[in-house]
């Protein structure tokens, strides 16, 4: 937060030097000022949105203990203030390997409460205020699920790892072979190996491979190497139980080792034999890798435990069968009634979720027949949440996508669907080559879609926005916001996504650690220019994250911390005062677009200031209102100088120029309006806003001062002079 820069041109008032608060306007023409140009051409605007849709807010997972200090009229009145308008709702048990009860009644598959939970889909006149996670205990990934631990290395033969039933055949129609299953053991650091012992579990392969990489970070870096087979690790025949391959005559120097199955025994496991899902798919009790001994054993070097500290394990997917018993009451997804009756989504269409990854197409079906049932309005159905986090392959999303998608359009034909909800990226998602060759997720999801010619069922596609490093943000990352998100709306389109298939960024901060830039003025500018810069761009709707209040936390050592959200609370989750985000939400909600259903267009707009590097210091967002008025947001990105610019709309047809006219309204926040001040204790903001309003009277030379640091909305009607 302590770059400076060097501004090549411009001129600071004395006002604007002094300290005032706000945008000064002169009526003589400023030889000193440059211009924003915005392109109003007829046939030009780059998009048309509806604030009430396109401009939202996300709701997540968020401690037990804190929900009713949240859930009161007063915290929810200043959330509300934020003017952000249609909900998404997060559904964090995707990300930590647990079975999402969105309903706590329902019914089980087996005896004694336990396997496959569908939820009861007919309300009854308890509402659902509170919903919980309930860990899978056949989870093949560490310190992924909320109990941190692989059932694949876990020292407990008693134990095992199993892939999702609904990726077989008897629920894709597809050959097992087009769904291979998968475990990755990733042992840190190169190590020798030319030996394996699987501790098969039922059902287990009949023909699988092991392999190990060759590259440097098989999940990070999926296009930097290839999978290589051990001359010993084909099998063909396997029939299960303890199975010890010599993998190699001479050990292999490997980090990640892959076991690929591709035929299942589809003999039972544990649990109900009746239930053809605990048929099918594969399991694993425990795998020993290392070199092999003269006496046949293995020198293992796998850490085996029942925690974090063991050797880590990647698998393709989780079996959702789990316990009651087994439940993580301490985290609290936001009960479903208590979502739409307490206020928070105002009344609008709400976008929620379908687990995908960990749940069955019936229970799919009961969730939405019971918003329904309510009489809930729904925008949209997100369906899984970060399947690339989880490593699942496109085709095994795309296949879990169908099967979900056909259950919910059973009751309501209607629906909206769509996904994936991409992790952070600004770039495209790469996996491993498929037989083709072809690495782009998204592409092969598409590509799967339209093989099965159900594309149509895509209504929307997502992703989530957290372009910047936690911890490390410096002020020129504010620089490169605007081409950061152009550029991977038009990587999406490169991928083959349709143009009629809208863009949603369904979840959105700085980043995915909090530091002091989520509270600085930074925040401020960053979300004014993110939020402008992509709709500009053609997206279609964004949503701020996080719109329930969370303390100021420290999340990575020697940072001053931060916070997701637009409030300093204390512990307890009382707003003690505003952060920046809360009042750029204020700028872009309530002053820059007009609230409701109305069409906004949106136009080109651009700037020639610039610092000594050819960075752009201004630039601004164009939107034609559906009151008639243009509002332009101007964010200011020098930290140094104020910058005195005239404005003109130009009609490359007519060759006419326009200008702002008469009565003008002028509302900004920049670093006049507010200081963040750090401290161990997570700090404060002083002076802490408000927006600085005023009107001026405007025309074809008035010279617009525009305060350093700062975001600034004029807002008016624009004529020929």
């Amino acid at each position: 937060m302590i770059s400076k820069h060097i501004v090549k041109f411009g001129k600071v008032t004395a006002l604007v030097m002094l300290g005032f608060p706000l945008v000064f306007a002169s009526s003589s023409q400023d030889a000193g000022a440059q211009t924003i140009y915005v392109d109003v051409t007829p046939g030009h605007s780059t998009n048309t949105f509806r604030s009430a849709e396109a401009l939202g807010a996300g709701v997540d997972r968020i401690p037990r203990v804190a929900m009713d200090s949240i859930f009161t009229d007063a915290t929810l009145k200043k959330i509300l203030s934020a003017g952000w308008q249609t909900v998404t709702y997060r559904l964090n048990t995707e990300l930590t390997l647990e079975a999402w009860h969105w309903n706590p009644h329902g019914k089980w598959s087996e005896q004694g409460e336990n396997g496959y939970f569908v939820g009861d889909s007919k309300p009854t006149p308890e509402l659902i205020l509170h919903s919980y996670g309930y860990p899978l205990p056949h989870a093949g990934f560490t310190s992924a699920d909320s109990e941190g631990y692989s059932r694949l290395t876990d020292g407990n033969l008693s134990t095992y790892w199993k892939s999702n039933p609904y990726l077989t055949k008897a629920f894709t129609g597809e050959d097992d072979a087009l769904h291979p299953q998968w475990v990755v053991v990733d042992l840190a650091s190169p190590q020798k190996i030319n030996a394996i012992r699987i501790d098969w579990a039922e059902p287990y392969a009949r023909s699988y491979l092991v392999q190990y990489w060759t590259g440097e970070d098989a999940f990070h870096l999926p296009t930097r190497g290839s999978w290589v087979n051990f001359s010993g690790g084909a099998v063909i025949d396997g029939s299960g139980g303890r199975a010890t391959l010599r993998l190699s005559s001479f050990p292999i120097v490997a980090q990640f080792v892959r076991v690929w199955m591709t035929q299942s025994s589809n003999t039972c496991d544990t649990h109900d034999s009746s239930d053809l899902r605990n048929c099918v798919g594969y399991a694993i009790r425990e795998i020993f890798l290392g070199t092999a001994n003269p006496g046949g054993g293995i020198h293992d070097v796998i850490r085996h435990t029942a925690d974090g500290a063991q050797t880590a394990t990647v698998s393709s997917s989780v079996d959702p069968w789990h316990e009651a018993t087994r439940v993580n009451a301490d985290d609290d997804q936001v009960g479903l009634d208590l979502l739409y009756t307490s206020g928070l989504t105002r009344g609008l269409p709400t976008m929620i979720p379908v687990s995908i990854l960990h749940n069955t197409p019936e229970n799919a079906a009961a969730e939405i027949a019971y918003v329904e049932s309510r009489g809930y309005p729904i925008s949209y159905v997100e369906m899984g949440e970060e399947p690339d986090g989880q490593h699942i392959l496109p085709e095994d999303y795309a296949a879990l996508f169908l099967q979900m998608a056909t259950a919910i359009h059973r009751v309501d034909p209607k629906l909206k669907l769509g996904g994936p909800a991409f992790e952070d990226t600004n770039e495209d998602i790469q996996v491993w080559p498929d037989p083709l060759g072809k690495v782009s997720w998204l592409r092969r999801f598409l590509d799967y879609m339209k093989a099965h010619n159900r594309l149509g069922d895509l209504s929307f596609f997502s992703f989530e926005h957290y372009p910047l490093q936690s911890c490390k943000t410096e002020w020129s990352d504010l620089y490169n916001e605007p081409n950061l998100v152009r550029h991977i709306l038009q990587v999406w389109r490169d991928d083959g996504l349709p143009a009629n298939i809208p863009i949603f960024v369904t979840e959105s901060n700085l980043a995915t650690g909090t530091d002091e830039s989520f509270v600085d003025i930074f925040a401020a500018l960053w979300w004014s220019d993110y939020v402008g810069a992509f709709l500009q761009t053609g997206g279609n709707a964004v949503y701020y994250f996080h719109y329930l209040p969370e303390p100021i936390l420290h999340s990575c050592e020697g940072s001053s911390p931060g916070t997701f959200g637009m409030f300093n609370v204390d512990i307890n989750r009382q707003i003690l005062q505003y952060t920046s985000e809360y009042f750029s939400s204020q700028l872009i909600n309530l002053e820059w677009v007009q609230k409701g259903n109305g069409v906004h267009s949106i136009f080109p707009a651009n700037s020639d200031i610039r610092d000594i590097a050819e960075n752009v210091l201004v630039t601004a967002y164009a939107v034609l209102r559906p009151d008639g008025q243009w509002a332009l947001m101007v964010i200011n990105k020098d930290q140094e100088n104020a910058h005195p610019v005239q404005i003109i709309f130009q009609n490359l047809l007519s060759k006419e120029n326009r200008h702002f006219s008469g009565s003008l309204t002028v509302v900004t926040f920049g670093s006049e309006q507010y200081q963040w001040h750090s401290s161990k204790k997570g700090g404060m903001a002083d002076p802490d806003g408000p927006l600085a309003y005023s009107t001026i009277v405007a025309g074809k030379n008035t010279t617009y001062t525009l305060p350093k640091a700062s975001v600034t909305v004029l807002r008016g009607t624009v004529t020929i002079q």
